[in-house]
């Protein structure tokens, strides 16, 4: 008797509270706005957020999350670096400032008077014409007859005279004479003391060319190690290695025209 009428009182409960929403949703509250402090359905009026359905308002929050977050893949891309391969530029700038240093090294050496003939050995002569300083070798086309003569052959005969004058006046010793419209210079066979002295001049040219070449190695090096972390320790290594391998390359190469020249000195 008693759980029933307690199971009654409760359905009487449910039911009144229920009927109190269903009130409480069709209420029009649209006569709040002419109260002060009142809610207005005018949205010109209206005071604070419009009201959103749940899954609008969770939708329109996660677009502005989405669009205020950085991602971990977008901030670690824009921080890599991305490693430069010197090498070959490193390389051929070497190579070239060392091939220039030997090739120089061999022109001077060409100068030298030794016992035999050389095309090369006047072209270091300075002639004046006509108010005009030139080098021989722009004049006249220089030729060897044999291992002890030179033929001297100008481009313009008038220039046989100065020519004559510009190879007397130089160090080399040589007495031309003319022949026709050209110069024949026989040469000489070298004392003791100018083997000598043409030897000291080769032996200081030989190390001034090697520490050239040695200087192009280190600016390499100095290169390679400005690149820092941008280039990998293992090709920098590998790099260095190139580098020192072409530096013996081109000292071996300058000690081999040194060695050549010192023995064609020493034959006469």
């Amino acid at each position: 008797m008693a759980t029933s009428l307690l199971l009654r009182r409760a359905v009487s409960c449910r039911s009144v509270l229920l009927r109190r929403c269903i009130d409480l949703q069709s209420r029009d509250f649209s006569a709040a706005v002419a109260r002060p402090g009142g809610v207005s359905s005018d949205p010109a009026r209206r005071i604070g957020p419009p009201s959103l359905a749940p899954a609008e308002f969770i939708r329109l929050n996660a677009r502005g999350f989405a669009k205020g977050k950085k991602s971990k893949d977008d901030s670690a891309a824009g921080s890599v670096d991305v490693a430069t391969d010197i090498g070959p530029s490193v390389k051929e700038a070497a190579k070239s400032q060392m091939d220039a240093a030997v090739v120089a090294l061999s022109r001077e050496l060409a100068k030298l008077r030794t016992g035999r003939a050389s095309a090369g050995m006047l072209d270091h002569i300075i002639v004046e014409t006509s108010g005009v300083k030139m080098p021989l070798n722009r004049l006249a086309v220089v030729s060897v007859i044999d291992p002890k003569t030179l033929s001297v052959n100008p481009y313009d005969p008038n220039t046989v005279k100065e020519l004559e004058k510009a190879i007397v006046s130089s160090p080399l010793g040589l007495n031309p004479q003319v022949d026709g419209q050209r110069l024949i210079a026989n040469i000489p066979p070298l004392t003791k003391e100018h083997m000598q002295a043409m030897n000291k001049v080769v032996a200081k040219s030989c190390e001034d060319v090697k520490q050239s070449i040695r200087r192009a190695r280190q600016k390499a090096l100095d290169t390679i190690k400005k690149a820092g972390s941008s280039f990998p320790k293992d090709n920098a290594k590998k790099l260095e290695k190139e580098v020192d391998e072409l530096t013996k390359k081109f000292v071996k190469s300058a000690e081999e025209i040194c060695k050549a020249k010192e023995k064609e000195i020493i034959s006469g």
